[in-house]
């Protein structure tokens, strides 16, 4: 099983994201991905055996997420994989806090991760133009979250496709 963990945008957030992809891709080309796969990777845990993602489902059941927002305020462009996305100018410190919290936590579970620098980002298109940076017109915008996903990726001849396995509890916003 291709699993991660990551947060998901509500509605109103993955609608906003789905049409800054669309004006992306009139100007840009590239494949668009679907809003549908819109999400925020927090830990790319990759191919996991069925025991390890129960295991896991366990534990996040387990977490608390305190409740909080990102601003969304920035395209960008990953020129090796070609890929287009939507972040922020500065993420916030709880967020990326909060990331390095469950990383630490699967590592010492047993858990390899990528060792990467964490980016907060959304992809929005595949296949792009090099240097394909362009300004973010649009304006900024909040995702509020109070839930972490664990996810599967699932391949198909139509791309992959995302499946929520489970949460954390979800915590009221204030």
């Amino acid at each position: 099983m291709r699993l991660f963990l990551a947060l998901v945008p509500p509605t109103e957030v993955r609608c906003r994201l789905g049409g800054l992809a669309d004006r992306l891709h009139r100007e840009l080309g590239g494949r668009r991905i679907p809003d549908a796969n819109f999400h925020l990777t927090l830990a790319f845990l990759g191919e996991q055996p069925p025991e390890t993602a129960s295991h896991l489902l366990t534990w996040l059941g387990t977490k608390r997420l305190s409740p909080d927002a990102w601003s969304l305020d920035r395209v960008g462009h990953f020129s090796g994989p070609r890929i287009v996305w939507a972040g922020s100018r500065r993420p916030p410190d709880t967020l990326m806090s909060m990331q390095a919290r469950l990383s630490e936590e699967l590592r010492a579970q047993g858990i390899e991760l990528r060792p990467r620098h964490f980016l907060p980002h959304v992809s929005l298109l595949r296949n792009t133009m090099p240097n394909a940076a362009q300004p973010f017109t649009e304006q900024a915008f909040r995702w509020p979250y109070t839930q972490i996903h664990l996810i599967q990726s699932v391949a198909s001849s139509q791309g992959s496709r995302y499946h929520s396995l489970g949460s954390t509890q979800d915590v009221a916003l204030p």
